[in-house]
């Protein structure tokens, strides 16, 4: 059972901080402050936007504090005069400085998306699709200094459908470590669990994503392409060049056959809702695609544009 007596400060930003948020909240854990990044400018018209572990903590009447740093003499003073229990975090999106982890009598946990020590760093699921893995998880840790390096709590798996976007497993992702974290408090505030060192000689990083690793190269196999476009359709957007111009490609559908004939990078369907381009080994349908300049569409609104012959990425 939830105690209400425990004092928790909640550090979190995007969708899959406050969906964690609310299973402390639908559990009856005492919140008394949530960490979240400032707003930031979203979309074309760069309008200013609160994250979503923000707008859910509001709509629960908790408090909202948004440093522009953790490092400050106002926020370490600013989390000390909340007198916390314990500080968890997810997704939050900066390292905590050593005295703020010092501040809560039961340290700091951080609900981390991917099996520990794989994938540490700003972009494990980005990263688990990126290298084709059909199982990631949730790892529940104790926090350090270091970028999530600490013991570890408890682990879940989840399995990576292959046509699951980051988006889509961060979903799934978020719902299973909602419930390992609410399994997992009460246990680790009682000393029921022995924390469990990382193995150093597994350890694999997940370094932010950059514009650049979204470019498509179809001389790799359809897997791999198929892989880059899901892993990265919610920023910055896979993308390609066809007659010089930038052509930007969020969803595909993964084809297991090849085109003899064809060359990578090749349209050899393009007829309804099918547009069909050969890769090194395999092909792939192309669902959902935006010319530089032009709108995002899908591929049955779209495909009739494209001829077969015509070659992405020369």
């Amino acid at each position: 059972m939830p105690n209400p007596d425990i004092r928790i400060v909640f550090m979190g930003t995007p969708e899959f901080s406050a969906t964690v948020l609310e299973g402390l909240c639908d559990a009856g854990m005492n919140v008394v402050l949530c960490v979240s990044q400032p707003d930031k400018p979203v979309g074309r018209k760069h309008i200013i936007t609160a994250p979503p572990a923000k707008v859910y903590a509001l709509s629960k009447g908790i408090e909202v504090y948004q440093p522009d740093s953790l490092k400050t003499d106002e926020s370490y003073e600013k989390i000390l005069s909340v007198n916390p229990d314990l500080i968890i975090t997810a997704a939050y999106g900066k390292i905590l400085p050593q005295r703020m982890l010092d501040i809560p009598k039961f340290e700091c946990i951080n609900v981390h998306a991917s099996l520990l020590p794989k994938y540490r760093g700003a972009a494990p699921v980005q990263y688990s699709i990126l290298s084709g893995d059909d199982v990631t998880g949730v790892t529940i840790m104790k926090m350090d200094a270091g970028m999530d390096t600490g013991d570890m709590l408890r682990q879940v798996e989840v399995p990576i459908d292959i046509d699951d976007t980051t988006e889509s497993l961060m979903n799934k992702l978020a719902v299973s470590g909602k419930d390992l974290l609410l399994d997992t408090i009460d246990d680790y505030i009682e000393g029921k669990i022995e924390p469990v060192p990382q193995d150093q000689s597994e350890v694999t990083v997940s370094p932010p994503v950059k514009p650049e690793d979204a470019i498509l190269d179809f001389n790799c196999t359809a897997r791999e392409v198929h892989d880059r476009i899901r892993a990265l359709s919610g920023w910055p957007g896979a993308s390609t060049t066809l007659d010089g111009k930038r052509v930007k490609i969020y969803a595909s559908r993964l084809e297991a056959s090849s085109d003899d004939d064809a060359k990578p990078g090749e349209v050899t369907v393009a007829h309804k809702a099918d547009l069909k381009v050969r890769c090194r080994e395999g092909s792939v349908y192309i669902l959902e695609l935006q010319s530089e300049g032009g709108k995002r569409l899908k591929a049955i609104d779209c495909a009739h544009n494209y001829k077969p012959g015509q070659r992405f990425g020369v």
